[in-house]
């Protein structure tokens, strides 16, 4: 996943793309990307919504940035910064399918 995958060359720069990279660049566009649902929703509602979705791209974009930063480019600063999103957008769903249970509970009762 080190190797160069492929090379790109975006003003007058060239990047090297490895598969690493590509996680990378995959969690970035996931954990910038839920701010685009959460608009969407609460535009919608009318009101501020925190979706379900929301909390899946920031769990799955967190992930991802966390192994590129682990794994992939070793850097301490990166790691630290996504080990607090992940955790609280794993709280959150968890928070979520707790109250999501126990409305489906209360309903069959």
């Amino acid at each position: 996943m080190h190797e160069t995958l492929f090379t790109v060359n975006l003003f007058g720069i060239e990047w090297m793309v490895t598969g690493w990279k590509i996680v990378g660049y995959m969690g970035t566009v996931m954990f910038g990307g839920r701010w685009i649902v959460q608009v969407v929703a609460s535009s919608k509602k009318k009101e501020v919504v925190m979706p379900r979705l929301f909390w899946y791209m920031s769990l799955v974009g967190s992930l991802c940035l966390l192994s590129y930063f682990l794994v992939g480019k070793n850097d301490s600063v990166g790691i630290l910064s996504n080990l607090m999103p992940s955790a609280v957008a794993a709280y959150n769903l968890i928070l979520d399918f707790r109250k999501t249970a126990k409305t489906e509970t209360s309903e069959t009762a």
